[in-house]
């Protein structure tokens, strides 16, 4: 798809996550296929022209992490245009406005959903961007700041008017969170609301055929997705797969890709992790993967055995330990082909596990709301 100045090769998305979606995160996304434009975590503007140390983080790149589109937050005109301008001249290929954070700290600054109260205010600002840079600017809104009040479609319009490249929107209120249902008919009346540029869909996106409902109800040009990459890094993939089955060879239209294998998963996984040490080093970057791992291991089977020591990792070292363990432990669920055994058959085998108190399992994981395990 095109958007504004680039000819994408997905109409797939990375939306951003604060604290998920950060350079080794895209990266080995991006090894597994299936995604071109992603996001970073949302940037304070303000921070950015300041220079601070932990702003220049969150922008870190490389030449493998291309299209790569950065999202500001902030609330004042000179700022959110003057970090645009710096954004374009290190070669970043799209700015994003985040007015969908319902962080209060980002909307009590005037930044998030709250851009979404003030349409001529945040028009304004918007314009102010658009006119100092060549690159394409978006914005990622909510459908609005409560239901009785539903801005999106008047909001994307006067967005067009001033010159967006494309509207991202999340199916919920700022009021919601990240709770309740996304509302696709909120997202089609977005789609409705404006003339040319496109819309991409956001919003439990967790498996191909939840994008392909998205896409059908919505009439989007696009689906970003969020959470539902951390579930399942290969959604990106299968859905282009699942989407397009003349992309895959034997493939019938409407057949669902196969899941990866066990196998897989654990090389995705440790890929991630040697990128995440790359880029924050061993100690530190062992310590953000404490929050990352249990994500994998939702689809593993049997989990509770890696799940209990991985949330203390701390070395390269270890992680292989307790990999070759859990390896170990896990085999016992597994059938004379390798494959794990029926749930009804392991159920009784790990009764005793799942006994333990849930605060040990997960204290230390701030997992986002979502769907279960799916193994």
């Amino acid at each position: 798809m095109r958007l504004g100045s680039l000819n994408l090769k997905s109409n797939l998305f990375l939306s951003p996550l604060a604290g998920y979606t950060n350079l080794p995160f895209r990266l080995a996304l991006r090894e597994v296929g299936g995604l071109d434009l992603a996001t970073t975590d949302l940037v304070n503007a303000r921070s950015l022209l300041e220079k601070n140390p932990k702003a220049f983080k969150l922008i870190e790149t490389c030449p493998a992490d291309r299209p790569l589109a950065v999202q500001l937050f902030g609330s004042v005109p000179e700022e959110m245009r003057d970090a645009a301008a710096y954004l374009e001249s290190v070669g970043i290929s799209s700015v994003d406005i985040n007015m969908g954070c319902p962080v209060r700290k980002v909307c009590k600054v005037g930044g998030g959903s709250a851009m979404m109260t003030e349409l001529d205010k945040t028009a304004a600002l918007v314009k102010g961007m658009v006119d100092a840079v060549k690159i394409p600017v978006t914005a990622k809104m909510r459908l609005g700041w409560d239901d009785n009040n539903l801005t999106a479609p008047d909001l994307a319009r006067t967005l067009e008017d001033v010159g967006v490249a494309a509207i991202f929107v999340h199916g919920r209120t700022r009021e919601q969170g990240f709770g309740g249902t996304v509302n696709l008919a909120g997202i089609r009346k977005v789609v409705e609301a404006v003339r040319n540029i496109p819309v991409i869909g956001n919003g439990d996106v967790t498996c191909p055929q939840a994008a392909k409902m998205m896409f059908e109800q919505t009439g989007c040009a696009g689906v970003s997705i969020g959470r539902g990459a951390f579930y399942d890094p290969w959604i990106f993939k299968r859905t282009l797969q699942y989407l397009n089955p003349l992309s895959r060879s034997s493939a019938a239209s409407g057949e669902l890709p196969p899941e990866p294998s066990f196998d897989e998963r654990i090389r995705v996984m440790c890929r991630h992790l040697d990128l995440m040490m790359e880029v924050f080093g061993e100690e530190h970057g062992c310590r953000m993967f404490r929050k990352v791992a249990p994500w994998y291991s939702k689809r593993f089977g049997p989990a509770n055995e890696f799940n209990k020591r991985i949330v203390r990792l701390t070395s390269k070292a270890e992680f292989d330990e307790i990999l070759a363990s859990y390896k170990k432990w896990r085999a016992q669920f597994l059938g004379s082909d390798g494959e794990l055994l029926p749930r009804f058959q392991i159920a009784p085998m790990i009764a005793s596990f799942m006994q333990e108190p849930d605060s040990v399992r997960r204290e230390q994981i701030p997992v986002p709301k979502g769907p279960v395990e799916v193994w």
